[in-house]
């Protein structure tokens, strides 16, 4: 196959263009570097079957030759990227998505939507399956990156009833691994940080919300599934075992054999109390489910974190 990639500069990105181009498929990447970095793609310099543009998504995408997938990842994704580029965050989800479905159809491509789990928001069922409607904010600080993503998913499955094309979409629950940014926001990544530098690990309220971690690998590998043979149903693809903050922390404090003391902050706006998937529709359509647990998982990032911040 020969898929499009957008983001493919990101963290999530350029780990599924690892993924396609060891699995043989030649693999065209875009991004225009807002979040994303030029060294998560350094190691493919060369390679014959990789190539990358820098484009911003929110322009006409124009690709020579056919495409067999057109996958769509660009988009800030953490707290402080969509707080600090709001305008972005919904153009990428709004004018970007477009672009992207216009450029499936008029290939006749299959089309991937990288969507989110806070499209449920602040949910009040949990765990959160496919067919929870969400409890979002619209107006809230981080309503420009749910609405974004909701707003998304709803141009992907016009086009896939009005024009017919093929489309999937993966809704990503908290997902961590390497080549996630030093200073991104995240919670997995500022606590490694915190910690290696020594520094006060920061619990946002009490620390008893609780995140359902999963390992990138483990994600990549859900995607491939569903982008190979979904059904253009949402579907969750996250690793059910919940996790408090306070006790992700008291792990990444263990692991890194670090002396940093855990303190707390204020609680953000519209901050999720809960976040669990139902992965029952990706476990019987996929076969799929994480296989990476939280402790293994944090091995590899420290390890990661560490030979970056040396």
């Amino acid at each position: 196959m020969r898929v499009l990639i957008t983001g493919a500069a990101g963290f999530l990105g350029s780990h599924l263009a690892d993924r396609f181009l060891a699995d043989g498929h030649e693999v065209v990447g875009l991004d225009n570097f807002a979040t994303g970095s030029p060294d998560n793609i350094a190691h493919l310099t060369g390679n014959p079957r990789f190539a990358f543009h820098e484009h911003n998504v929110t322009n006409f995408i124009y690709v020579a030759g056919p495409l067999d997938g057109v996958l769509h990842f660009a988009s800030p994704a953490s707290p402080r990227d969509y707080l600090e580029m709001p305008i972005q965050t919904l153009k990428v989800g709004s004018l970007g998505t477009h672009k992207a479905l216009g450029l499936a159809k008029a290939k006749q491509a299959r089309f991937l939507l990288a969507s989110t789990s806070e499209v449920y928001g602040d949910p009040l069922v949990h765990p959160q399956p496919e067919g929870y409607w969400g409890n979002v904010n619209p107006i809230g600080p981080r309503g420009v990156y749910d609405e974004a993503k909701r707003f998304a998913e709803a141009m992907t499955m016009a086009y896939h009833r009005f024009h017919g094309v093929d489309t999937r979409i993966v809704r990503i629950f908290n997902t961590y691994g390497p080549r996630m940014r030093v200073r991104d926001g995240r919670v997995v990544s500022n606590f490694i940080v915190q910690a290696l530098r020594g520094e006060p690990i920061t619990v946002y309220g009490d620390g008893v919300q609780t995140r359902s971690f999963c390992y990138v690998d483990d994600l990549v590998d859900g995607i491939v599934r569903l982008f190979e043979r979904g059904g253009s149903e949402p579907t969750n693809i996250g690793n059910p075992r919940e996790f408090t903050v306070r006790e992700l922390a008291e792990m990444v404090v263990r692991l890194t054999g670090s002396r940093s003391a855990i303190v707390r902050e204020p609680l953000p706006e519209d901050d999720p109390k809960v976040r669990q998937p139902d992965i029952a529709r990706a476990r019987e359509r996929l076969g799929w489910e994480a296989k990476v647990g939280l402790e293994e998982g944090l091995q590899r990032t420290i390890a990661d974190f560490r030979r970056r911040l040396a």
